[in-house]
Order: structure tokens, then C-alpha cells, then sequence
């Protein structure tokens, strides 16, 4: 029997991976990344959630996260419901252009479990892996920050305003992370 990726412990970091189904670029435009950052803001103040660091690309957000009240794997459920209703409530309201084609695959993947009941934004898996060394934690934080380099959006890590790697920098931000200090390995 092979692995299955989930939380296993609440109290310990994990990074972690959130794709929209059919990989949608809905993150494409900023008022749909807004309602990520506020929920993301909304979790660290009221849910105990904490951030080591984040990107949000167009079509799915990578994390380093832990949660203080042990409770990371009802966090990330609650996250992906309430981000999943303002989104799809957006693409409804907004003047998208996309908004048929975006809300007919939403309800088509909807249709495939029985679990939903009009549409599926994200997909099931969160794919989550327990941060074991701070070897591990810097490779993360590095591979994190550098998604949107490879995605060649920016030369420069901290060029992309939608990533921790501004925090790093010491550069404006959009939200408070809790930095991890790497030191000497």
C-alpha cells in the first residue's frame, strides 16, 4: 500500500500545496488573489494559523504553515470552503469574462463527487508534507519563493508581490509572516 498524503500531526509545520480543479488560472486576476490574502490574514488572527511562507500563482498556492491550536487540518478545511464561496460568489458578481466557461467547469468537477453541491473550486488533496530539519524548511521556503521565477512572471524572487519572499527581503508586503531564521548549517 502506497503512502497517503495528510496531516498527521496537527501541531507540526507543513507545507503545503492548494490547486483550483482543471488548474483554472483564476488567480490571473487580483480580486480573486485579495480574497486569499484576506482569508490567509483572517486565519493568522483568528485561527491560530501560522505563516513561514507563501506564493500565490495563477492557479494554485504553495504554504509553510503550522497551526498553535493544533488544529491545522480543520484550518485548511475551513480556508478552502470560505475561499472557495467568495471566489465562485465573485466570479458571479465581477465582470469576467471568463465567468461561464470558469462556473461550468467548477460544476462540472462538482458533479464527480458526492460531496458537492453545485461547484468545486479547489481539489481535494492539499498534498501536505511534515517539515522534518530546517534543511527541509529552507528548501521549501526556497522552492516557495522561487515559483515565480521558474514561471519566468518575475527575474527576482522578491519582484513578485504575492510571496513571503518580500517579507525575507525586508521589502513592503501584503501580510505579517513569521520568518524563519535559517541560521548557520
Amino acid at each position: 500500500m502506497g503512502f497517503k498524503y495528510k496531516i498527521y500531526n496537527q501541531s507540526k509545520a507543513y507545507y503545503l500545496t492548494f490547486t483550483v480543479v482543471g488548474w483554472i488560472d483564476v488567480f490571473s486576476r487580483k480580486v480573486y488573489r485579495e480574497i486569499l490574502i484576506e482569508s490567509l490574514k483572517y486565519c493568522q488572527q483568528n485561527k491560530g494559523l501560522n505563516i513561514y511562507a507563501y506564493v500565490i500563482m495563477t492557479n494554485h498556492i504553495h504554504l509553510l504553515v503550522n497551526c498553535v491550536n493544533e488544529n491545522l487540518s480543520q484550518v485548511v478545511g475551513d480556508f478552502k470552503k470560505i475561499t472557495s464561496k467568495k471566489i465562485i460568489e465573485a466570479i458571479q458578481q465581477e465582470n469576467e469574462s471568463r465567468r461561464e466557461w470558469m462556473l461550468n467547469l467548477f460544476s462540472f468537477e462538482a458533479s464527480k463527487h458526492t460531496r458537492n453541491k453545485n461547484y468545486q473550486f479547489w481539489t481535494h488533496d492539499n498534498h501536505p508534507i511534515e517539515i522534518f530539519s530546517n534543511k527541509f524548511i529552507k528548501q521549501k521556503v526556497e522552492y516557495i519563493q522561487n515559483n515565480p521565477v521558474r514561471a519566468a512572471i518575475v527575474d527576482k524572487p522578491e519582484d513578485y508581490i504575492y510571496s513571503s519572499a518580500r517579507n525575507y527581503a525586508d521589502m513592503d508586503n501584503l501580510m505579517d509572516i513569521n520568518k524563519v531564521n535559517f541560521g548557520v548549517e
